[in-house]
């Protein structure tokens, strides 16, 4: 994926402005003024050059769905819930499918099958809820997708009939919805003009055909970043590199945790693949048990706490102690922050999604965005990591803010290496790159992704404004 040599011309470099930036073969060859070589120039107005981001943390199948999705993230109650499904229905044939995501029972309790009947009698309804965790299917939905028998997963009633509600059932629907997988372009897109360069599906589901489309498309470019895969099961890398394996991944759910032998096992056989182990940590009982769990088995470098949704001081020391690595989303603080201070109790709202004491303590943090749960647009998350301010304007655990430069360096860790050394503009380094439209200054004051100007990776642009 490498193109001819490219010089970027009057670019700031870490706080150098009027610098020449030359790539060739897939790297920085060389930085400094006015320099000459062969290939095309691109004109950088003065704007910042940056490594390129990284999403540490996305869920790019789920992400592509989610544009041909109904999406119920802003319904406030069950009037504007069933308006959105009933105006999304009345756009599809009798009989066709409707996928529709971000609900949560602040909208309209707790759904089953009949439930969604009423609304949708004569098309597939499946609706998933906001933390992933769940999905609830109409009964003609049901009848497709269990036509060879429902998994395990699927919750019955005391009668033993099925309630439409299925945990955890990704892999399987995925499964039984094999001819219709979702087109990824458009996210390829979205992510390219974010200045994202490189991305970590952390999937529990990925297995080799989800990973078979995810690799034939960054071959065909539709996802031109750099890609890590998460699985919760062995994963093998092609030989073309056209995605690398990444940390075993253990989903906890509060309502069925996993035993404490059991998960200290899942650590243990993650070892022999030369894997590190990724948790979901979005609730302080969940990282109770993480943390046990690993001080049984023994942390290694590489191991991480996904989301961080609520980190208690006292288990700040004990990840530090661990080394354990905490790959938060601050874009949550904006987006669910209005329901956080509605829900969560006043003593514990500090905890939640936290950054600047991780810091402080020396916990390697890093920033992601969790998508399709969350906008995939790391400007957001870093807005949000600076400002702590929730949708409505209100401030949320603001002792968690960090100034704009950290918050910026979340997103630039190595992607193999999520909250050390953010990654810098040398020669020889990967030609990975973000350019800004104004120096970076000028950016951090309000930053957006609107200001990419141009988005590389390989030494190749891959997006390029207006």
């Amino acid at each position: 994926m490498e193109d001819r040599d490219l010089i970027l011309r009057n670019v700031e470099v870490a706080g150098r402005p009027g610098q020449d930036v030359r790539l060739a073969r897939g790297r920085i060859a060389e930085i400094g003024e006015r320099l000459c070589g062969p290939g095309d120039s691109l004109d950088g107005r003065g704007g910042a050059l940056l490594p390129g981001l990284v999403d540490h943390h996305i869920h790019l199948l789920a992400s592509a769905a989610r544009a041909q999705s109904a999406l119920l993230e802003r319904s406030r109650d069950a009037v504007e819930f069933e308006r959105t499904l009933r105006e999304a229905l009345a756009a599809r044939p009798a009989g066709a499918w409707l996928r529709a995501t971000g609900y949560h029972e602040r909208m309209a309790g707790d759904l089953d099958r009949d439930v969604l009947d009423r609304i949708a009698p004569g098309h597939r309804l499946r609706v998933q809820h906001q933390t992933g965790s769940l999905w609830i299917l109409n009964s003609l939905a049901l009848e497709k997708v269990t036509a060879q028998g429902a998994p395990p997963e699927a919750e019955r009633d005391a009668a033993g009939r099925l309630t439409g509600r299925i945990w955890r059932g990704d892999a399987w629907l995925r499964a039984r919805l094999a001819n219709d997988p979702p087109d990824l372009s458009a996210l390829g897109k979205t992510l390219t003009a974010h200045g994202i360069t490189g991305l970590t599906d952390a999937s529990a589901t990925t297995d080799g055909q989800a990973a078979g489309l995810l690799a034939q498309a960054h071959r065909l470019g539709v996802l031109p970043q750099r890609l890590t895969l998460m699985s919760a099961g062995p994963l093998a890398a092609p030989e073309d590199g056209a995605f690398e394996v990444g940390p075993v991944k253990v989903l906890l759910d509060d309502a069925r945790l996993l035993d404490l032998a059991a998960f200290v096992e899942r650590i243990v056989e993650a070892r022999p693949q030369g894997r590190a182990v990724a948790v979901h940590c979005v609730t302080a009982g969940e990282l109770a048990l993480t943390l046990a769990a690993f001080e049984i088995a023994g942390a290694r470098p590489g191991d991480r706490v996904e989301h961080g949704g609520v980190i208690p001081a006292d288990a700040i020391p004990v990840l530090k102690q661990l080394g354990l690595t905490v790959v938060t989303q601050p874009a949550f603080v904006f987006e669910r922050g209005d329901r956080y201070l509605a829900e969560v109790d006043p003593a514990e709202q500090g905890d939640l999604y936290r950054c600047a004491s991780l810091l402080a303590a020396g916990v390697p943090t890093a920033a992601s965005s969790d998508a399709p749960y969350a906008s995939p647009d790391p400007w957001s998350g870093i807005r949000a990591a600076i400002r702590r301010r929730t949708r409505d304007g209100q401030p949320i655990g603001t002792a968690e803010q960090v100034g704009p430069m950290t918050a910026l360096n979340l997103y630039l860790g190595e992607r193999r290496a999520p909250g050390g050394q953010a990654t810098s503009i040398a020669p020889g380094a990967a030609a990975d790159l973000c350019l800004l439209s104004a120096p970076l200054a000028e950016i951090l004051a309000e930053p957006s992704a609107e200001r990419v100007r141009a988005t590389i990776v390989a030494g190749r642009v891959v997006f390029a404004a207006n």
